[in-house]
Parts: structure tokens; sequence; C-alpha cells
């Protein structure tokens, strides 16, 4: 879309207001709102904004930043009273001097991303975020109760959860999003809502939209939608399982090979096994909140072992069954993201793990079919070689911080404010005394 043809379908749309989006390293949506009639001038020249008031962008001394709005990203808020129709554009932001800004997530995966550019290569990513919809059961401490009964792929006529979810399905439409399917999944209350795989940025701008058009649409019903991880003790928590391939700019899948047992080429193999090779570097990123370790445990279906399997779902990464053989269809199923992370930098580092395996060649290790790694003794693990991710967020980041990698990938400027929020969410975790060791330790020490 072009500055011209974006002035008239805002026009066209009756929209009072645009709301100019990016993200900070943590991935909370910011937002610079101006009227349509400044538009025209933002599109020539950007808008300004103090960089300092964003956590991790900018000392005061060097606040100045610049909006700079990419016009296809455009998208009517449909939950929004007509009269008062706002859209939203997703931003880039540069520094006075032109130059990108290095702490900018979209512009990291963007420049990573033009690795493949080069090549003539192109990075499809399909997210499966998931999540809960609870009641409040309280105006002030919450202690959220599941908003229905149902279970895995569960539909009544009556559950009115369904209608929510309906609801926010037609949103995701109206906003662009190619919505394949939704379905509650395996736990109480929560539910699941698939779109169609694209190119990876593209793909970072709808899981930026999914999640808040989510949160806005549960709103309306006094609900709470939830993306965090673990929110529910003794059940399945939440992932965002994430398909990824590379294709050529001619549409061919580059990770499909024929004569494969597996149908997988050389270049997919790489890819897996430098994947396989950074997994626990990349934990930090793809699961980056404490609670994300309450998901990462034995027992409730999360990918916990590094290793890659045809049919086998506690393996790290799978190959799904259904795609042998269907040329466009075969991909990498990586199942240990979750919909905490800011997705510009999980991509970024996935798509930076796999290149490291492709230039370097890396040798992919043997597939882990036909055994259930969950139930193996750690002795029995040891004995295959098969390593697990880290256990906790210090752990990760211990793992972060030694990963030249993926720190080379994200940037100094993004690294070094991420590692103080984290340790700073570890510190903060560490030092807080929680229900369960009250009931446990109260009157037994």
């Amino acid at each position: 879309m072009d500055k011209k043809e974006l002035i008239k379908r805002v026009k066209e749309d009756h929209v009072k207001f645009i709301s100019l989006q990016f993200t900070d390293v943590t991935g909370s949506v910011k937002s610079v709102d101006i009227t349509p009639e400044r538009l025209p001038e933002a599109l020539d020249d950007g808008v300004w904004f103090d960089g300092s008031s964003v956590e991790g962008f900018a000392r005061v001394q060097e606040s100045d930043m610049r909006l700079v709005l990419d016009p296809d990203t455009y998208a009517v808020l449909s939950w929004n009273p007509k009269d008062l129709q706002r859209a939203r554009v997703f931003c880039d932001i540069y520094k006075p001097d032109g130059e990108p800004f290095a702490g900018d997530p979209r512009g990291t995966l963007e420049r990573v991303l033009s690795k493949l550019e080069k090549k003539g290569w192109v990075f499809n990513i399909g997210p499966e975020p998931e999540f809960f919809l609870f009641r409040r059961n309280g105006e002030e401490d919450i202690h959220p109760v599941p908003y229905d009964v149902g279970g895995y792929f569960d539909f009544s006529a009556r559950d009115q959860a369904t209608l929510v979810r309906t609801e926010l399905m037609h949103a995701l439409c109206e906003m662009g999003l190619e919505v394949e399917m939704g379905h509650h999944e395996v736990a109480r209350g929560q539910h699941e809502i698939d779109f169609r795989y694209g190119e990876a940025l593209k793909t970072a701008d709808n899981v930026i939209t999914m999640k808040y058009t989510v949160k806005a649409i549960a709103a309306k019903y006094d609900l709470i939608a939830s993306f965090m991880p673990k929110p529910i003790f003794g059940v399945n928590g939440s992932g965002m399982h994430t398909h990824q391939s590379i294709f050529s700019k001619k549409g061919e899948n580059l990770f499909f090979d024929s004569g494969d047992e597996y149908h997988l080429s050389k270049l997919a193999y790489h890819f897996l096994a430098g994947q396989l090779k950074h997994a626990r570097g990349m934990s930090a990123v793809l699961a980056p909140t404490a609670n994300s370790y309450k998901r990462l445990v034995p027992g409730y279906e999360a990918p916990v072992y590094i290793g890659w399997a045809q049919i086998n779902r506690s393996a790290l990464i799978r190959l799904p069954q259904y795609t042998t053989g269907r040329n466009k269809s075969v991909r990498l199923e990586l199942r240990c993201p979750d919909p905490s992370a800011n997705p510009y930098l999980a991509f970024a580092t996935m798509l930076a793990a796999g290149l490291d395996g492709i230039e370097n060649e890396l040798p992919c290790p043997s597939p882990l079919n036909n055994l259930n790694i969950w139930n193996l003794s750690e002795d029995e693990r040891d004995e295959k070689g098969i390593d697990s991710l880290p256990g906790s967020l210090a752990e990760a980041m211990h793992e972060f911080e030694s990963n030249e990698v993926i720190k080379e990938a994200l940037g100094p400027t993004i690294c070094s404010v991420f590692s103080r929020a984290k340790w700073a969410e570890v510190e903060e975790y560490r030092t807080r005394v929680t229900d369960w060791e009250i009931g446990r330790y109260l009157e037994i020490a």
C-alpha cells in the first residue's frame, strides 16, 4: 500500500484516530495517537517521540526517536465505537541521524531477515498461541476462574466461551488475519486461534495484533484473557508452537526433498541442527518469564528435552506427520516458545540459530521416533545423549549470556536491556514468599 492509498483508506473507513504502534524489548505494545489530518505529514517525515520514556530505549540526553510508518500494516481496530473509529499502523524506530535504532525489536527482526533477502529466501512462520479466558472472583486481588468447563476440541451450543471465541475470530479476520481455526484446548478455559502462516515479519505483527485483540474483546465480556504460560497449577500451560520453513522467492519450499526418508532437504537438516545446538541459549528469549519454566516441566505435554522426531510430541522439534510428502507443507515445529515471548525477538533468535546450522553445515542427530522421552530416567537420557532445556529463568539467562550467536543476532543494545529486565525479574521472583511456602512451612518450621 502506498501513501496515497493509505490516506484514501483512512478516509473511506471513517477513522478518527490512528495508533502508531511499536513494542519495547519485553513485548509490551506502545502507541502514539495521531488524527487523520496529520497522517500525510507523518508518512512523509515520521513522528518524533521521547524514547527515554520507554524502558530501555534511550538515555535522557539522547531521547529523540522517530517513528517511521509501515503503510502495509494498516488495520481498523474493529471493537471500537464507530463514531470513534480507530486504526493502527506498525512503525519502525529511527534515531535523529537517520540510522535504525538498535533497540527496536521489529527492526532487529528485519535486520536478521535481511540475511535471507540476500540469498533470495523467505522465512515463513506459523505460530499457534494459546490463551486462557478467566472470570474475576475479586475486585482487587484477582484469583482467576476458568470461564468454561470444556475440553480439547469440545463444542457446546450453550458454551459462552464459544461465543466469545467466535467474536474473537471475526474481529481478527476483519483486521486482515487469515484465521484458519479456533478451538478449545486441553485445560478448562484454555483456547487456541490459529492463523495462516506467512513471512516472519508480518506474522510477528499478527501475533502482537492477536494478543491485544483477544484482550480487548474479552474485556467487553468482563473477562481476563491471559497469555501467561502457566496460570493454573496441575493443568497444561499455554504454549506457542511455531511452524517454520524457508521458501525461495519463487515459492519453492527449500525444506522439501522428495528423495529423503522424511522428505527433508539438507538445508532443513542443517537448520534443525542449528536450533538443537542453540536450544538452551534461545530459551530465555522464547520462554522469557519466571512463570515460563512452570510450563516447561515433564508431564503436561510441554517439550523439555532437546531432540527432534517425526511423530513424537515429547521432542523439542517435531516434523508433523500429516505434512510428509506434501511439498509446501513440509516444515519444522518448534514446541518450546510460549506466548509471553516478544515475537520479533523470538523469530529473530530462531532464524539466527537455524542459519548458524546452515552456514556451518552442522550435522543433524538421529530422530527420537517411537521414544517417549518423558518416561526415560535421567541415566537413560544421559546414555542416549539427550539434553534438557533450562529449568529456570536464571539458568536460561546464563545460557543466553554465553551464546555468542544469539547475542550477535539481537545486538548489544537489545541484549543489555533484555538482561537487565530479566535479571531484575529473577531477583524479584527469588525474594517473593508464595502461598505454597506459607502452607508448607508456616506451622512445621
